[in-house]
């Protein structure tokens, strides 16, 4: 059974991104889970997820706009691939100008 979880992290201000929409979708496209990051920046996801690809995408724009702090980017889409029965921690460090990305534990 795979599972998935994120923590995002304001790498410019030096916080958790609190209160950020995060969708979960499958290699269609399809929402598969929805959920908003808790004060710490995190989500865990109930849904169990098939192999294959799956993609986060962050709400970024709204968020920034709500903080009235200006982005490039509206949302900021992370493709990852279930490749293993295991749990899938997709941590994202978030600034205005600048994402990275990578598998945590």
């Amino acid at each position: 059974m795979s599972t998935c979880s994120t923590h995002v992290l304001d790498a410019a201000l030096g916080r958790p991104a609190a209160g950020l929409d995060v969708e979960l979708t499958d290699a269609a496209g399809h929402a598969v889970a929805t959920a908003v990051t808790d004060a710490d920046g995190r989500v865990r996801f109930d849904a169990v997820l098939p192999p294959g690809p799956h993609r986060l995408v962050l709400g970024t724009g709204e968020w920034f706009a709500d903080q009235d702090r200006a982005t490039l980017y509206p949302e900021v889409s992370v493709a990852f691939a279930v490749t293993a029965d295991e749990h899938y921690h997709v941590a994202v460090l978030l600034s205005p100008f600048s994402y990275t990305t990578y598998r945590g534990s």
